[in-house]
């Protein structure tokens, strides 16, 4: 009789344990931000973005055991690889762009400098078979997850008694990535009205938002919802050729063919920005100074220059130093140092 009840006890714990562990993720109240769209074919779980976790964090996935996820995405850097203008991957193979940070991805439709992934499951499968990064055949990352006790206990948690495939891989680290939420600047905590900016900070917030002056807006919304980015993509004056043919880097025209989107890069977020630099699509500028000195005095016209870039005929936007200084301590004020710190994000391997 107390066999019995022994087992009965232990099957309610297990089931006890797999229930809770499937609960879906409760993702934190966020004011200010859209609706965050939902991939109802990868609802995430605990259980899912625990083990999607590890999995970021676990150089398994690449061909020679030593470049993970995280190698190339540092979370004090809010998931970019900063300060390096290129990232190396296997056996220190250079990347051929900037590595951008990992945050708030939800809310993307399209991934990557050239938009090449359209959801963030597809975007898994770039970084782990392409041979600059870490160079693995899915078959045998498939096969690897497969042979380890430990993920197939995680995946049973997660998906149940599913065949571990490249789709469930690809899924439990998406559901990890979409819980990288960036909400817990000095400019969210202003938004909630939590605290005040400093005066330089505000001034600089105006001064973006003003399209006589700076003009982000255009590009980088802090004033209708606080994504920091429109999400879509641009040519914003980099370079000055005559002739789509001559960008060496074509971005999204490249993949698509289409010429008026030659030259036309993934407009990414100004969250974080003071942590993640060096800057654009091929990491030119070292500095936010010199971004900022780009967007005044150093816009060149181009074919298919982004129309919404009004300064771009007058070379840039003008600005004064005062207006430098203004704008760059308000773009400091949107680092998230909760965000950059979050045991939640951590390497779980870590013995600290």
């Amino acid at each position: 009789m107390r066999l019995l009840f022994s087992l009965i006890l232990m099957t309610f714990l297990v089931s006890f344990d797999l229930n809770d562990s499937a609960k879906q993720y409760k993702f934190p109240d966020l004011l200010h931000f859209p609706e965050m769209p939902v991939n109802e074919n990868n609802i995430p779980t605990y259980a899912g973005v625990e083990l999607g976790r590890y999995l970021f964090y676990d150089p398994i996935l690449s061909q020679n055991r030593k470049v993970s996820c995280a190698s190339c995405h540092k979370q004090k850097h809010a998931f970019s690889d900063a300060p390096n203008q290129f990232s190396l991957g296997i056996n220190e193979n250079r990347s051929k762009r900037n590595t951008l940070p990992l945050f708030n991805l939800a809310w993307y439709e399209r991934l990557f400098w050239d938009g090449r992934a359209v959801s963030l499951e597809e975007q898994v499968f770039e970084p782990v078979r392409n041979h600059l990064e870490m160079n693995l055949d899915w078959s045998q990352a498939e096969k690897r997850i497969n042979q380890s006790s430990f993920y197939r206990k995680m995946f049973r948690k997660a998906f149940g008694n599913n065949l571990i495939d490249s789709i469930l891989i690809s899924k439990a680290i998406a559901q990890f990535e979409r819980t990288l939420i960036s909400n817990n600047s000095r400019y969210d905590k202003a938004l909630r009205g939590e605290i005040y900016l400093t005066e330089d900070e505000f001034a600089g917030f105006t001064l973006a938002n003003d399209q006589s002056r700076a003009s982000c807006i255009q590009c980088h919304t802090t004033d209708s919802d606080a994504l920091g980015t429109i999400g879509s993509f641009s040519n914003n004056g980099l370079d000055s050729f005559n002739t789509y043919t001559k960008y060496k880097d074509k971005g999204l025209g490249g993949l698509s063919k289409i010429s008026e989107q030659i030259g036309l890069f993934k407009i990414p977020s100004l969250r974080n920005v003071s942590v993640t630099g060096p800057y654009m699509h091929d990491g030119r500028f070292e500095t936010l100074e010199e971004v900022i000195d780009f967007y005044s005095d150093g816009l060149h016209l181009s074919p298919n220059v982004d129309s919404k870039l009004i300064h771009a005929r007058k070379g840039g936007a003008k600005l004064n130093s005062q207006e430098k200084r203004q704008l760059l301590a308000f773009l400091n004020s949107l680092t998230d140092s909760v965000f950059i710190t979050n045991k939640a994000y951590s390497n779980p391997f870590s013995k600290n």
